[in-house]
């Protein structure tokens, strides 16, 4: 419930919002601030290259005056396809700092989807990497009015499709130039795409104020202190990187950047960097603790991970934690900036043993101090399930986190909005103590002979076993039951396992009827966020068991 006082109110005359006491909040002013206060501190790293605050605020400064001079006017958006290197960090302060929005591509993405978001967000200027030519060119040559092309040299690889390169943009622009702040913190900053594995992706639309805010988040649920030490392992593509583009520089942090996530350079920069912080999904904690024994680095500094996506298994946490590498497990959407629920670990956990301190971090757990709102709600009545742990409802959210909406489809954000809430279509139980856990998306529950069967469940049963690297799990048909697990898995190098035994190891682990009817080896497919993509693995069943 809202209140406002009245307009009679002595603490409303006279009381206004001004010049002096008022500005919108924008992620914009944390590069300001760092170069202010830590102007040599090094900023950036790439390979032999170092930035210190100073001219990475130089740098995005001449971006953002160069933008403007070629024609870019607010509002406009700036589309920009590369890995992880300084001109994805840099477009993250010059784009926004133009007053345009900035849309980061997946670089994953084949030209058809490329070409409808290009169309779709009316971009004015594509920055790209060269290395994603042959890609980007077919979805260049079907756009009416294509983008103004800008190519990022950063790579052998590749040729150039360009009418410019970066750093010719770069020295078109003013370094004395400050960035432009948002009048309006509800100004959109970013515009991010969804998979778009049910149809056409969709637009989901950032603004300042949830960008700043979620930033702030990250940094106090994860209790980050002054000069961090950042790896770039989460594609800054993925939810504008979590927001860590303008958090990390919140606190004056350096950003590692990796152009490809390999073990070997992930080993490398913990021991020759200094990494105190990365993120990732599961799959880069298997490449971390799978990474064969030449790569690996000691390291004596404290690093901590935040991992999202489904719930890591207890096996990843529990050899993550033997590496000395914590774990904070974090939870989120595309709507929301990235995760919004922290797994807020309570200090009598420590004392439990390794198995069950690592099911209870495996939660998604409360809402992040920048979200107001987190409910497990029946979707129908609109009111919360009971807190016993077993009662499903979809996971609804509402607060400053939550994106303004999905970019000319007023329809399909109508629909996520309904009720007031934002419907994430994860379904979840809420324990006693407040904590969300995940037990499926809604497309992915299994109902076997009237009962749910968490995908996710099975899956951590299947992690268990020594020889499985990787393992994903959905429904396959079944005439007496109706659905059935079906397990797909993947093994580790070296290691064996069959169906039977893998079928056996579930069984006695969890209940029978939720062990997998069947079992497929074979490499398991992922997005470029490390998502397996389960609507391609129940392609792969036979049209009978579908």
């Amino acid at each position: 419930m809202f209140v406002q006082h009245p307009e009679d109110s002595p603490y409303r005359r006279h009381l206004e919002p001004n010049a002096a006491n008022y500005a919108p909040l924008t992620p914009l002013s944390f590069l300001d601030r760092a170069a202010d206060i830590h102007p040599a501190h090094v900023a950036v790293v790439h390979g032999g290259t170092r930035l210190d605050y100073a001219q990475l605020r130089e740098r995005c400064r001449r971006l953002a005056s160069a933008l403007t001079g070629r024609g870019v006017r607010p509002g406009d958006t700036v589309a920009v396809m590369a890995p992880n290197i300084p001109a994805m960090v840099e477009a993250h302060y010059g784009v926004p700092g133009a007053g345009a929005v900035l849309n980061a591509l997946n670089i994953r993405l084949e030209s058809e989807t490329l070409a409808y978001i290009l169309a779709h967000s009316r971009a004015r200027v594509l920055i790209a990497d060269t290395s994603f030519a042959d890609v980007l060119e077919p979805a260049l040559a079907t756009l009416d009015r294509p983008p103004l092309v800008v190519d990022i040299e950063d790579t052998a690889d590749g040729r150039r499709i360009g009418a410019i390169s970066y750093e010719e943009l770069l020295a078109e622009g003013d370094a004395g130039r400050p960035l432009l702040l948002p009048a309006d913190e509800w100004q959109a900053i970013s515009l991010n795409y969804t998979s778009g594995t049910t149809g056409r992706p969709k637009g989901v639309v950032y603004h300042h104020r949830g960008a700043y805010l979620n930033a702030v988040g990250n940094s106090l649920v994860w209790s980050m202190p002054q000069h961090p030490v950042y790896l770039w392992t989460l594609p800054m593509f993925h939810c504008n990187g979590w927001c860590f583009p303008w958090g990390i520089s919140l606190q004056a942090g350096t950003h590692v950047c990796l152009r490809k996530v390999e073990a070997g350079a992930i080993w490398s920069a913990f021991a020759d960097e200094g990494v105190t912080h990365l993120c990732g999904a599961p799959i880069v904690m298997s490449t971390i603790l799978n990474a064969p024994e030449p790569v690996r680095r000691p390291f004596a500094q404290p690093v901590r991970m935040m991992t999202a996506a489904s719930a890591p298994p207890a096996a990843l946490l529990e050899g993550m934690a033997e590496l000395g590498i914590d774990i904070t497990h974090v939870y989120g959407l595309t709507e929301v900036y990235g995760p919004a629920t922290v797994c807020a670990e309570q200090p009598g956990w420590a004392a439990l043993p390794s198995a069950e301190r690592a099911r209870l971090k495996a939660r998604q757990g409360v809402r992040y101090p920048v979200l107001e709102g987190l409910a497990v709600m029946d979707a129908g009545t609109m009111t919360d399930v009971p807190a016993d742990g077993a009662t499903i409802g979809e996971i609804m959210m509402r607060g400053h986190i939550v994106m303004k909406g999905y970019l000319d489809d007023p329809a399909a954000t109508e629909g996520a909005f309904q009720g007031g809430w934002f419907h994430t279509g994860d379904l979840a139980v809420m324990h006693e103590d407040g904590y969300v856990e995940i037990k499926d998306r809604a497309k992915d529950i299994i109902i076997s002979g009237g009962e749910n069967i968490s995908s996710i469940e099975v899956e951590g049963a299947l992690f268990r076993h020594p020889a499985v690297l990787d393992a994903a799990v959905v429904a396959m048909s079944d005439v007496r039951w109706g659905e059935v697990p079906c397990a797909f898995v993947e093994l580790k190098d070296g290691q064996e396992a069959s169906e039977a035994d893998l079928i056996r190891h579930c069984r006695d682990l969890i209940a029978h009827f939720k062990a997998p009817k069947r079992v497929i080896f074979g490499d398991l497919p992922k997005t470029s966020t490390g998502k397996i993509q389960k609507a391609v693995l129940r392609a792969r069943l036979r049209p009978d068991d579908r």
